[in-house]
């Protein structure tokens, strides 16, 4: 595996952040360009990248900050450029905007990309109409739960206005990408981890539908939500990204973190990122910075601590609401990653509205919101 890491400026001008030895741009396989919405619609830059990049599949994507392998979060595009010595990959994508839906993705992804030597997929979805627990589930369907997906929902900065993705194309809303990889010569490892405390007790979800929860055992859930809140009641919505809930769909189920999107004062009700099924168990969460930080630097310590072999590349996938909340210490959870696994692994990936990674008793994956989940290759 080869690699070069570009930054795309508002004017399409390149700076060049490396290049590994024997890295050529006629051969690159895959090119993953992550930027600010805005920018992406202005300058239009697919034009640019396929000059660059002739016989590559790009994927470009809109978030709210993209990281970099100098440990930034970048105003400018970060062009990440991979050529795969020994692994072929396909790419599809559906317009969930134009007649596409998630069952048609999944079909896609069936006859398409689905094979014995699947090795992984890599999701890049629109985030501002889809549902990620029911883009989730349909994958997981189509592959048997059988393989480990990998990526996020797009993002917009702080702006939630929409959200844009785009293969081979220049980046437009309603767009899903998934990216296959085959074959035995590239190894993965995954990690996420939130690093967020509960507190409070945990409670049934008694009335539901998708991803609003109407109540919690018997209280209206944003009655009970307020409750605990306190002061910070009188600052929602924008508070609640301090404080999500963590939601287990049985009672031995492995927790997932769900950030809330809006309240309806009429109705007391929340909807989430994510569905909150009913007969689900809830617990209120609260955020420490120093927690949050150790916990990126978690997932990326038990994914180096399985790995035989250095990664060449680390694709970051962590949550705005991570990044609200960290502020301007927000590096630091970048800066725990690359000490980890060092400077020979390469950094690139974005903040997003939803987080898909494996968990560690799940081979498929799952939708998290406010973690940081990492996903690690190796090409032998």
């Amino acid at each position: 595996m080869k690699i070069q890491q570009l930054l795309l400026n508002n004017v399409n001008e390149t700076q060049n952040i490396l290049t590994t030895d024997g890295f050529d741009s006629e051969k690159a396989n895959l090119v993953l360009a992550f930027g600010q919405r805005t920018l992406l619609d202005e300058i239009k830059p697919y034009s640019t990248l396929k000059k660059l990049y002739p016989s590559a599949q790009i994927v470009l994507c809109s978030s709210s900050g993209q990281i970099s392998d100098q440990v930034l979060i970048e105003n400018d595009i970060v062009v990440t450029s991979i050529v795969f010595d020994k692994t072929p990959i396909k790419t599809i994508e559906v317009d969930i905007l134009n007649n596409d839906s998630i069952d048609d993705l999944g079909q896609k992804v069936k006859q398409a990309l689905f094979s014995n030597d699947l090795k992984s997929i890599f999701v890049l979805s629109e985030g501002s109409f889809v549902n990620g627990t029911e883009l989730i589930n349909e994958l997981k369907k189509q592959t048997n739960a059988a393989i480990p997906i990998f990526g996020g929902l797009a993002g917009d900065e702080f702006s939630f206005e929409k959200t844009i993705v785009g293969l081979n194309a220049d980046a437009s809303p309603g767009k899903i990408v998934a990216i296959g990889f085959y074959g035995e010569h590239l190894h993965f490892g995954y990690g996420s981890e939130g690093g967020w405390g509960d507190f409070g007790p945990e409670r049934e979800v008694t009335l539901s539908k998708k991803n609003v929860l109407y109540k919690i055992g018997d209280r209206f859930a944003l009655d009970l939500y307020k409750e605990y809140l306190g002061k910070y009641a009188d600052e929602l919505p924008g508070s609640s990204l301090y404080f999500p809930l963590s939601m287990k769909e049985t009672s031995g189920s492995m927790p997932v973190v769900r950030t809330i999107l809006a309240i309806d004062e009429e109705n007391k009700s929340m909807t989430f990122a994510g569905n909150i099924p009913e007969g689900s168990y809830v617990r209120l969460m609260k955020g420490n910075i120093d927690k949050l930080i150790d916990a990126a630097s978690t997932a990326a310590y038990k994914i180096r601590k399985a790995l035989d072999s250095q990664p060449q590349l680390a694709i970051l996938v962590s949550c705005v609401g991570r990044r609200i909340v960290l502020d301007d210490r927000v590096e630091e959870e970048l800066e725990v990653i690359k000490d980890i696994f060092g400077a020979s692994t390469i950094l690139c990936g974005f903040y997003s509205y939803g987080e898909i990674s494996p968990l560690l008793h799940n081979v498929a994956c799952e939708l998290h919101n406010q973690t940081m989940t990492v996903t690690t290759m190796f090409e032998d």
